[in-house]
C-alpha cells in the first residue's frame, strides 16, 4: 500500500500556506490540520484527492468510530472526531474551488464529513472543568521548596500566574521590563509576549491575598540585585545545564534566552501540585480560579467588567461563558439555600440601573 502521494503533498502544501498567510493561523493550528489530513490519507490508502468520493468520507467516519486513542486506549472522544471531521470538511470545501479538483469535487461532497446532530451536541457539550480553589493554590505555594534558585523561580512562577492569570505561552515569554512592581502591573505586549491572538493589554495584579505578591516581589529583586539582570532578561529563565565535576550533567545557573515553549512551565505546575498532595492543575486552570474569585468579590457590574478586562477579555460575556460556570458543589449550595416564600431584600435602584445598562451594552455589542 502506498504511503505517500506526491500530488496530495503539493496541494496540502498550498493549503497550509493559505491557512498561514491568508487565514493567519498559527503553527499549532496548522499542525492539527496536517494531523487530520494525514489520518484521512492513511485510512484512505493515500488515494489522490482528485479521486475523492463521498463513500470515502462515510468509510472514514466508520473507521474513526472504531479507532482507539493511543494515550488512553479508549475510543476516540466525540470532540476529537468532531474536530477531525470539521478540519476535513473545511479542506474539501477549499479544494472544490481549485483547478484540477473543482471538476471532480462538489461543494456538497464536503458535507459527508458531518456528524449527526446528536453526536455534535455530545462533542460540543459544555462540561465542568476542574480547577484549584484559591486556598489550594496558596497551599501549594506554602509547601514548595526554597532551597535553590531554581526552586525560588518555580514558586515565583506559580505565584505570578495566580496574580495575573497569564496564559502559559505568555509566562514563558515575559521579560523583566514587562513588570511594574510599583503599579503592580504586567504589560502583555504582543510584540514581545506570546499572548492569545497576539493581543496587547495590561493586567493589574489580582487581590489574591496570601504570600503570592511577596514571593513574586522577592523573585524580581533576586533577579535584579543578586544576578544583576536587566529589563531585557527573561522573567522566568530556563535552567542552564552544564557538565559537573563528576562528568555528569547538572544545573549550572540560568539561560538568558527564555523558554521556547510552555512545556517546562506545565511540568513545574505538575510537580508542585502533586508534591503538595493535590491533583495536577495546569496553568490555564488558574484563570478559572480567578473568575470564581471575581464572581464573589465584585459587587457592581463595573467591577466585574474591570476584572474581565484584567484577564484580557473585551467582553464580560466571554468571561462568564468560558470561565464562569458555577462549580457543581457550589451550584448545590445555592439551590439548597433558596427558600420560597421568604421576603426578598430591597434592591438598590442605582445598582439596578447599572445592571440594566450593562445588559443593554451586551445586547448591542452582539455575540462574543
Amino acid at each position: 500500500m502506498a504511503k505517500h502521494n506526491a500530488a496530495n503533498a503539493r496541494i496540502k502544501r498550498d493549503y497550509f500556506d493559505w491557512l498561514k498567510e491568508a487565514q493567519r493561523r498559527n503553527d499549532a493550528s496548522i499542525d492539527a490540520v496536517a494531523k487530520a489530513l494525514a489520518r484521512f490519507e492513511e485510512a484512505n490508502g493515500h488515494k489522490d484527492f482528485k479521486a475523492f468520493h463521498p463513500a470515502q468520507a462515510v468509510a472514514f467516519k466508520n473507521k474513526l468510530d472504531k479507532q482507539l486513542a493511543v494515550r488512553t486506549g479508549k475510543p476516540l472522544s466525540r470532540a476529537t472526531v468532531n474536530s477531525t471531521l470539521a478540519i476535513l470538511r473545511a479542506f474539501f470545501l477549499w479544494l472544490a474551488d481549485k483547478p484540477g479538483y473543482k471538476s471532480r469535487i462538489r461543494y456538497a461532497d464536503a458535507d459527508y464529513f458531518n456528524l449527526s446532530a446528536k453526536d455534535v451536541r455530545i462533542a460540543t457539550a459544555v462540561r465542568h472543568k476542574p480547577f484549584p480553589t484559591l486556598d489550594q493554590v496558596h497551599h501549594v505555594l506554602g509547601t514548595m521548596p526554597t532551597d535553590t534558585e531554581y526552586a525560588l523561580r518555580n514558586r515565583a512562577l506559580i505565584a505570578f500566574a495566580l496574580l495575573t492569570g497569564a496564559r502559559d505561552g505568555a509566562l514563558a515569554s515575559f521579560r523583566l521590563k514587562h513588570v511594574d512592581l510599583e503599579q503592580r502591573r504586567v504589560d502583555q505586549d504582543a510584540r514581545e509576549v506570546r499572548t492569545k491572538a497576539s493581543k496587547t493589554f495590561s493586567t493589574w495584579f489580582f487581590p489574591v491575598g496570601g504570600e503570592a505578591l511577596p514571593i513574586f516581589q522577592d523573585w524580581c529583586q533576586y533577579l535584579r540585585m543578586a544576578l544583576l539582570w536587566g529589563d531585557d532578561d527573561p522573567l522566568f529563565p530556563p535552567t542552564k545545564v552544564g557538565v559537573g565535576e563528576g562528568g555528569g550533567f547538572e544545573p549550572a545557573g540560568f539561560r538568558r534566552d527564555g523558554w521556547h515553549d510552555a512545556g517546562p512551565i506545565r511540568k513545574i505546575f505538575r510537580d508542585a501540585f502533586t508534591s503538595a498532595g493535590l491533583p495536577y492543575f495546569n496553568p490555564h486552570s488558574l484563570r478559572d480560579t480567578l473568575v470564581q474569585l471575581g464572581e464573589r468579590a465584585c459587587t457592581k457590574p463595573e467591577q466585574f467588567k474591570a476584572w474581565s478586562q484584567n484577564l484580557g477579555h473585551d467582553r464580560v460575556m466571554t468571561t462568564l461563558t468560558s470561565y464562569g460556570t458555577v462549580e457543581p458543589h457550589r451550584q448545590a449550595e445555592l439551590i439548597r439555600g433558596l427558600v420560597l416564600g421568604q421576603p426578598r431584600p430591597a434592591f438598590d435602584p442605582a445598582y439596578v440601573a447599572q445592571v440594566m445598562a450593562a445588559m443593554e451594552t451586551v445586547r448591542s455589542s452582539g455575540p462574543a
